[in-house]
């Protein structure tokens, strides 16, 4: 059986990976439209740095990628406990983010009636009004303080997203969960917690985990897959357009060749399968097409550790939006994890754009790195120039799910599952994150096998 899978991403990469574990036999091809495979895993060793120009790790409270790392000969990298501190720039300064319900009350991050309104989160009654913004949610069950300066920043660091679009289902199914089940937040922890005491589990509303990499940073993840695909790897090769000739699809590529094959995975990103898709089904096309995604540019700046302020001893910081500034937030990698700075400098990234101000992560990298320079003034009072700088720049960068994400997988399911072969995966559909990937692949993998 011939397969080909469109995208040399993580989906894509791993999707291989769990098919030839499965089925040696099969023969399958990978192409990647990018001279290096990695989608926007993208690490890059310059100027004694290390620098991660989009993921820089994946948390390790999901066994299937900690277990495919390990098919890989690959060892974890846990990040250091410093990153346990964390912070949120709000009122104009950094205030430290409190990690146990004791010393939330005890901190100022939150005013007192904002931190009392919290509390109150057990007498709201539950939502029966279907899916809503992570923005109305937020503000109906913690209150607008508690929405601005945690709920929102949060929602910038992980998906660079507005929470006044995102559908809180598919963003944080496990927060929607929660309530539906057992009628809020703190008392589905509450109940989670006496449930967990029986296997000596830790329970969260949040996702949970350390944050994890590798030593030589995520690149490593993906040039293991490429050394275990070999020549069945095929970088600098896009795919134009997928027919369907009877049983058989032809995958039409960029330098003038076609492929043939019995299935076909794309998994590329939604606005590129539909562009590929749009002669095989139109309605398909444009439903992908309805799926944003916003630019982000992550900017990497490197000091001597005496040029700075403050020495950053932490994972980083977020800005909520009412701060009004132009940065999303700035991560301190040299605190989280060792080899990504020289000895005796620091890295410091910082992500910018986003679905708010998508248009400023296309600014240009001189002017992206003068508007973080300005930023970090303000907040970590850093005066001196930079000794290192670079910017990586994510044009459509992050799929984002928004109210009706839902609606519109099951219209894109309906319409795949009329094509027996055909197959779609990938981040913009269930679930953004390196983990969500590799088990969205291992489930796929499954599925292509059994239908063989």
């Amino acid at each position: 059986m011939k397969l080909i899978i469109i995208g040399g991403g993580i989906s894509g990469l791993s999707l291989a990976y769990f098919l030839l574990e499965k089925k040696p036999s099969l023969d399958i091809t990978v192409i990647e439209a990018e001279r290096k495979a990695g989608g926007k895993i993208w690490t890059d060793r310059t100027g004694g740095f290390l620098c991660e120009g989009g993921v820089n790790g994946f948390l390790d409270n999901r066994p299937k990628t900690l277990e495919l790392a390990s098919k890989l000969a690959l060892s974890p990298l846990r990040s250091n406990d410093n990153a346990r501190k964390r912070y949120i720039f709000s009122d104009g300064r950094l205030n430290l983010l409190p990690d146990s319900p004791p010393a939330f009350f005890m901190s100022n991050l939150l005013s007192l009636p904002g931190r009392l309104r919290i509390v109150g989160e057990m007498l709201v009654p539950k939502w029966k009004g279907g899916d809503e913004t992570l923005a109305h949610f937020a503000r109906r069950r913690l209150g607008k303080e508690a929405f601005e300066k945690l709920i929102d920043p949060m929602a910038s660091g992980i998906f660079a997203g507005d929470p006044e679009k995102m559908s809180l289902k598919s963003c944080f199914p496990k927060v929607y969960n929660l309530e539906q089940t057992h009628g809020g937040l703190i008392k589905g922890m509450l109940r989670l917690q006496k449930e967990a005491k029986k296997t000596g589990q830790k329970v969260g509303a949040g996702p949970g985990g350390v944050l994890t990499s590798f030593y030589d940073g995520m690149g490593a993840f993906i040039n293991a897959h490429t050394a275990f695909l070999g020549e069945r790897l095929k970088t600098g090769i896009g795919a134009q357009a997928i027919d369907k000739i009877g049983n058989a699809y032809i995958a039409h590529l960029s330098d003038g060749t076609s492929l043939e094959a019995n299935s076909v995975v794309c998994a590329s990103p939604a606005f590129a399968t539909a562009e590929m898709l749009k002669g095989l089904d139109k309605d398909l096309s444009s439903t992908l097409n309805e799926i944003y995604y916003p630019s982000v540019s992550v900017v990497c700046l490197g000091y001597k550790r005496e040029k700075l302020g403050r020495s950053p001893d932490g994972f980083g910081f977020l800005v909520p939006f009412r701060e009004g500034r132009k940065i999303l937030g700035t991560l301190w990698d040299s605190s989280v994890f060792p080899n990504r700075a020289p000895e005796g400098y620091v890295l410091l990234r910082t992500m910018i754009g986003g679905a708010r101000r998508s248009e400023l992560a296309e600014s240009g990298d001189e002017k992206l790195i003068d508007l973080v320079r300005g930023e970090l003034k303000d907040i970590m009072e850093i005066n001196a120039a930079p000794d290192f700088a670079k910017v990586y720049t994510h044009q459509k960068g992050i799929p984002q799910y928004f109210l009706g994400h839902e609606s519109k997988l099951r219209v894109i399911d309906d319409i795949v599952n009329r094509f027996k072969g055909l197959y779609l995966t990938g981040n913009a559909y269930r679930g953004i994150g390196v983990n969500d990937c590799i088990e969205n692949s291992a489930k796929l993998a499954e599925r292509i096998v059994q239908g063989i």
